[in-house]
């Protein structure tokens, strides 16, 4: 099995060197995976936390699944509660709030359940929508239509990492950027 070719990146205060991925022909991405790296999503989220003081927010949003862990962890940073929105629809969601979006990593589209139980939690509320890479901003997109199904205000947007078209991310608040890699 041949070596794939790695990015390194300094987040944090951590090294990490990231596996390059093609998602299509001629683009390759460096992936983040923070799954069960505690040490990277600890100091990510305290980092988050210190960039976020400014802003006045009730709730932290995250989609399925790798920014899961990192949305547990700024919670505990910032004793503020978070909600996941899930990929796939489960009964005892109840009468789930939904949007469509089209990731990146999967090039499939994707649909953002929003479970009943959580709905009158954001209801009124203003919320920080987190990822751990921003690359397209269609999950940012699904993200916001359920927010404002659900009748609660997105007042930020963070991510560890933005991509692509560092001027398109100007408003996100992030912890760095990473290019994309074209042949």
């Amino acid at each position: 099995m041949s070596e794939r070719p790695k990015y390194g990146v300094d987040i944090a205060g951590i090294h990490r060197e990231l596996t390059l991925f093609e998602v299509k022909p001629g683009l390759k991405i460096a992936i983040l995976n923070i799954l069960g790296d505690t040490e990277l999503v600890s100091a990510c989220a305290k980092a988050l936390a210190e960039k976020l003081k400014t802003v006045l927010y009730d709730i932290i949003v995250t989609a399925e699944s790798k920014s899961i862990p990192l949305a547990h962890m700024l919670s505990v940073e910032t004793d503020k509660s978070y909600v996941v929105l899930r990929k796939s629809y489960k009964p005892y969601m109840g009468n789930a709030m939904s949007a469509e979006t089209l990731s990146i990593t999967t090039g499939e589209p994707q649909t953002l359940y929003l479970d009943e139980k959580d709905q009158d939690m954001l209801k009124g509320k203003r919320v920080i929508i987190l990822d751990d890479v921003i690359s397209t901003g269609s999950t940012l997109q699904g993200i916001r239509l359920v927010m404002q199904k659900a009748g609660a205000q997105v007042v930020g947007e963070a991510a560890i990492f933005t991509e692509g078209e560092r001027a398109k991310w100007r408003n996100i608040i992030s912890l760095g950027h990473l290019p994309v890699f074209t042949d």
